[in-house]
């Protein structure tokens, strides 16, 4: 997917922080495998923009005009949307920088609102916290895929810590799924159905929990991974015979009329002085 596709929203206190022995890197194992933060990466807000307002603007564009297209969600009701939410959680609620948080009725509004507004087509929602699946069980909108790492009353666990900095790296359904996703190609026949799957209950401590009762209009278990991640656009070739060929004008030219009489010309004159009184 091209980075202009995509709207990356970070704490970014990580890559630069004091106790990263690795500045500007952060990796998705203690193997260092993966450099998540790589020079492909772009950060569109981050640190003091995070905030709920923010993510309530970018899906719903109610954005500031002077806000660049780069950090815009330019989207209609043709568009696929994948949606990833991580970090602390709970019961209805996911927080943003541990100054706010967005609550689950909140989070249905406004995804109703992109649908009133014509800004999804289909939307696949996942979000990996403590409680996952309370954030998405007040959506009511159609055309909805979503996805939990841990069900009411259960903790998103954590998968392993590197010693080098003392903390935990990486939760255990964002690992599966991250190792799920890098084996993934543009022509995978993987199903959504198959994502659900990537972290069972012995992988990921906690269940797994989804729903698909607002996906309606086909079989999510046929549904391709690739329609909302990683998809290659679909062509049709159309042969012409040489006499349709013949009909197109490639060389039309268009006609501007420039008639002079119509020009307006303003004309200057020099004013009289005012008089000067003695």
């Amino acid at each position: 997917i091209p980075d202009s596709n995509i709207i990356l929203m970070l704490a970014d206190d990580m890559a630069c922080n004091p106790r990263n022995p690795r500045p500007a890197e952060i990796f998705n194992n203690v193997a260092e495998q993966i450099n998540v933060y790589g020079d492909d990466v772009e950060v569109d807000y981050r640190g003091y923009d995070v905030t709920v307002e923010n993510f309530v603007r970018i899906l719903t564009n109610r954005l500031p005009d002077v806000t660049p297209v780069s950090k815009r969600l330019l989207s209609d009701e043709s568009s696929n949307i994948f949606i990833y939410m991580t970090g602390h959680g709970g019961d209805g609620f996911l927080k943003f920088q541990d100054n706010e948080e967005i609550s689950a009725v909140e989070l249905a509004d406004v995804i109703e609102q992109m649908w009133r507004k014509k800004r999804y087509h289909e939307l696949f929602f996942v979000v990996d916290t403590c409680q996952a699946a309370t954030l998405f069980e007040k959506f009511y909108s159609p055309n909805i895929l979503a996805v939990g790492s841990s069900k009411r009353g259960e903790d998103s666990l954590s998968h392993h810590v590197d010693p080098k900095i003392g903390v935990y790296v990486i939760d255990r359904f964002t690992y599966y799924a991250l190792e799920f996703l890098e084996k993934l190609k543009q022509d995978s026949q993987k199903t959504i159905d198959d994502f659900f799957h990537c972290c069972p209950k012995h992988l990921c401590i906690s269940e797994v929990a989804w729903r698909t009762d607002l996906f309606t209009k086909r079989d999510y278990r046929k549904t391709l991974l690739t329609d909302f991640i990683g998809n290659v656009r679909r062509t049709d070739v159309v042969l012409l015979d040489k006499q349709t060929l013949e009909s197109i004008s490639l060389n039309s030219t268009i006609e501007k009329s420039s008639d002079e009489s119509n020009v307006s010309k303003q004309q200057y004159a020099y004013s009289s002085q005012m008089p000067i009184w003695n």
